[in-house]
């Protein structure tokens, strides 16, 4: 056996990008969704079609609800999640570096992590009022937790002799952090931002159920309270058009900032 098959052979589980696979899936299963309901096989005001679903949204966008909705989430989603990165952030690198820290933050963070969220939203309409800032805060907790433990790890991943060379120059704490630790642990910095992103869409929408006027939450409480199918999966389509742009807009970032690996 030669050694070019061999190196044919060896690739190691290295994952491919196929960029057309996902674009064809999913016009698959609109295609099939829009045959069964043509054939009459459910209900369109159980599970209207694609095309109204469509329709419903170009109508909502020439009307300009579809922008204030969209504007109201937007709004919510990034406050919240650059609220929560940057607290976790910063926390998972104390935990790591910190002996301190992690004997104090690391059982606390454990701990309160599995706490539905969700379930804090009333408290913090108590504290907080019913405003923007218990949305935000809903958002921002559910952010945090994940990302504060997958820094923490991925500063754990880094190679120690790697810090006690840096120490052995006598560079600066700070030097260390920003230049050897940050970049170091950015995989999983971005591993906590790809769970949290979709952490923080879940509790947009229920936050959103509960006093507010506008955001894609309201729009899906709304349509279902008027039996409104079709406005109700119009909202489900924008959530999950929000999620595939977050996960590639962080995909392409992570690929620019890692491309060292």
């Amino acid at each position: 056996m030669s050694a070019r098959e061999v190196r044919l052979r060896a690739r190691g589980f290295a994952p491919r990008r196929l960029p057309g696979a996902g674009a064809v899936t999913a016009v698959c299963v609109f295609a099939a969704w829009e045959a069964v309901c043509r054939a009459g096989l459910v209900s369109p005001f159980a599970l209207p079609a694609p095309s109204r679903v469509l329709a419903v949204l170009a109508e909502m966008a020439l009307s300009g609800e579809l922008l204030a909705h969209l504007r109201a989430s937007l709004g919510r989603l990034a406050g919240g999640w650059a609220i929560g990165m940057l607290c976790g952030v910063l926390a998972g690198l104390a935990i790591g570096v910190s002996s301190l820290a992690r004997s104090v933050g690391l059982p606390l963070v454990s701990a309160l992590f599995p706490v539905p969220k969700i379930a804090l939203l009333p408290l913090l309409i108590l504290w907080l009022g019913i405003g923007e800032a218990p949305k935000l805060a809903t958002i921002a907790l559910g952010t945090f937790f994940p990302v504060a433990l997958s820094t923490a790890s991925g500063v754990d991943q880094i190679p120690r002799s790697l810090i006690r060379m840096a120490q052995s120059f006598d560079l600066p704490n700070r030097a260390i952090v920003l230049k050897v630790i940050l970049p170091g642990a950015l995989p999983g910095i971005f591993a906590g931002a790809r769970i949290s992103s979709s952490i923080a869409l879940v509790l947009l929408t229920a936050a959103e159920m509960i006093g507010a006027e506008y955001g894609i939450g309201a729009l899906v409480l709304q349509a279902g309270h008027l039996m409104r199918a079709d406005r109700l999966l119009a909202g489900v389509v924008l959530l999950s058009v929000l999620g595939v742009a977050i996960g590639a807009g962080l995909g392409a970032l992570e690929r620019r900032l890692l491309a060292w690996r």
